[in-house]
């Protein structure tokens, strides 16, 4: 179950230190980026109940992580009525918009 608060929903509220507000469908390159991070989420953890991510997975991120990769060239497409709203204190919407994927 995706979502700070692993309720499905990209919310975010004080506890969410890392604003895991951005809706994406994951892609290889951009998971493989997230690797090279140190935020790897490829790796299944099953003590946190976490399978591990594959290409085509929709997943809440941080902000900042899906930031970074877009400067990066290699963010993955977004499911934009998913994204909290606040991620547009640091996204630009055109940005977000030539992302976007179907929810």
């Amino acid at each position: 179950m995706t979502g700070f608060y692993r309720d499905g929903y990209c919310r975010t509220g004080p506890e969410d230190r890392g604003l895991h507000t951005v809706c994406c469908q994951v892609t290889q390159p951009f998971l493989d980026y997230l690797a090279l991070q140190g935020n790897d989420l490829i790796t299944p953890h099953p003590e946190y109940d976490f399978p591990g991510l594959t290409e085509g997975d929709r997943w809440c991120v941080c902000v900042r992580s899906w930031a970074q990769a877009f400067a990066a060239g290699c963010a993955s497409p977004v499911v934009l009525e998913a994204c909290h709203i606040s991620v547009l204190e640091f996204v630009d919407l055109e940005s977000l918009k030539a992302h976007a994927v179907k929810a």
